[in-house]
C-alpha cells in the first residue's frame, strides 16, 4: 500500500467516525488494518469502534491483540481495563490499570479507574490510594475527590469526608453541595447563584 492510500484510509475513517458513519469507518479501519497488521494502534482504534457499537468482547480481544503487539502502549493497558470494567471483570480491569501506571505513572485515569474496581470488589481501604493520587494528578477534577469522599463515607470517617467537601467547595461548589446531601456531612458549602 501506498503511504497516500494508507493516508486517505486513515481521514476517510476518521471522518467517518465524526460524522457518525460507524460502520464506513469500521470499514477504513479494517482496511488499513489489512495492510499495517502490526499497527497496535490501527487494532485499538478498531477496538474503540467496535466497544462504541456495543461489541464490548470483540472490543477486549482486539486490545489484547494490540498489546501483543505494542505492549507498551499505557494508553491501551488503560482502555482494556476500562472495558474490562464496564463488563465487571474488576480483578482483571485492576491488573490492566496496574500495567497502564507502570507505563506512565502519571495516567491519571488509571488511578481513579483502579480506585473504582477496588471499591466495586469491596476493597474499600485500598482504593484511597488510587483515588487520592488521582486527586493529585488532577487536582480540579471533581471526580477523583467524589469518589475518595464516598470511600471515606463508607469507612465512617466523617472527618475526612468532610475535608474533601471543604476541598470541592473552593472549585465545584455543586459537587460538594451534593456530597453534603449524600453523605450527611454538612460543612456549610455556599452555592453561588
Amino acid at each position: 500500500m501506498s503511504a497516500l492510500a494508507a493516508w486517505y484510509y486513515k481521514q476517510m475513517a476518521v471522518w467517518s467516525g465524526v460524522l457518525k458513519r460507524d460502520e464506513m469507518a469500521l470499514e477504513y479501519w479494517q482496511r488499513l488494518r489489512a495492510e499495517r497488521p502490526r499497527d497496535a494502534t490501527v487494532v485499538a482504534t478498531i477496538a474503540h469502534v467496535r466497544a462504541g457499537s456495543g461489541h464490548r468482547d470483540e472490543a477486549i480481544a482486539l486490545m489484547h491483540q494490540a498489546l501483543e503487539i505494542d505492549p507498551r502502549r499505557a494508553a491501551h493497558w488503560f482502555n482494556l481495563g476500562f472495558l474490562q470494567q464496564e463488563r465487571g471483570d474488576h480483578e482483571d480491569a485492576i491488573s490492566s490499570f496496574e500495567r497502564a501506571i507502570a507505563l506512565d505513572e502519571k495516567l491519571d485515569r488509571a488511578h481513579y479507574g483502579k480506585g473504582l474496581s477496588l471499591v466495586k470488589l469491596g476493597r474499600t481501604e485500598e482504593a484511597i490510594a488510587p483515588l487520592k493520587k488521582n486527586c493529585e494528578l488532577q487536582p480540579m477534577s471533581p471526580y477523583g475527590w467524589y469518589q475518595l469522599a464516598h470511600v471515606y463515607h463508607r469507612l465512617g470517617d466523617s472527618k475526612r469526608v468532610a475535608q474533601v467537601i471543604k476541598q470541592l467547595a473552593g472549585f465545584e461548589p455543586k459537587v460538594a453541595k451534593q456530597l453534603e446531601r449524600e453523605t450527611g456531612v454538612v460543612v456549610g458549602v455556599e452555592v453561588p447563584f
